[in-house]
């Protein structure tokens, strides 16, 4: 639960979104909403995965580890890669940081965590600090703590 304006928020997607809306990071229109929806829900599924590997018998953990390294390089971080190549630019959406780019960055650290060799044939899912391109974040609510995706673009 989180305490925002005057409000009491439950539910980590609610409050998120929310955020997201209040600091300019969902979108500027319903066809970039529900882009950023798609692929934040497509992480999701990839998160979610590694987070519940530890949850599964020792006997089990190998094969599920199998199937989201498969899903990793074959499904999900193929689509991120080609969704940044088709349009050219360093965000997933808009081209200005949305929660999907968020939620992708997390994404990443998760994976370099248990396997960072999982990123080697993805050089447009690289992550960056803003300030390391020489440019001031603007989002007050992120700070000096925005990241940037596809800097082999640059």
């Amino acid at each position: 639960m989180v305490e925002i304006d005057g409000m009491k928020l439950a539910q980590t997607r609610a409050i998120l979104n929310y955020i997201a809306a209040k600091y300019n990071l969902y979108g500027t229109d319903i066809k970039e909403k529900a882009l950023i929806d798609m692929y934040s829900e497509g992480i999701a599924d990839l998160y979610e995965m590694i987070l519940r590997l530890p949850l599964f018998p020792p006997n089990e953990q190998d094969a599920k580890m199998s199937q989201i390294r498969e899903r990793t390089t074959h499904r999900y971080f193929p689509a991120f890669e080609k969704v940044l190549k088709s349009h050219g630019q360093h965000y997933l959406v808009g081209n200005r940081l949305s929660k999907a780019d968020i939620h992708l960055v997390e994404l990443i650290y998760q994976v370099e965590e248990i396997d960072p060799s999982l990123l080697a044939n993805f050089p447009l899912l690289k992550v960056t600090p803003f300030t390391a391109l020489g440019r001031e974040p603007t989002s007050p609510i992120l700070e000096s703590n925005i990241w940037v995706l596809g800097l082999a673009m640059l």
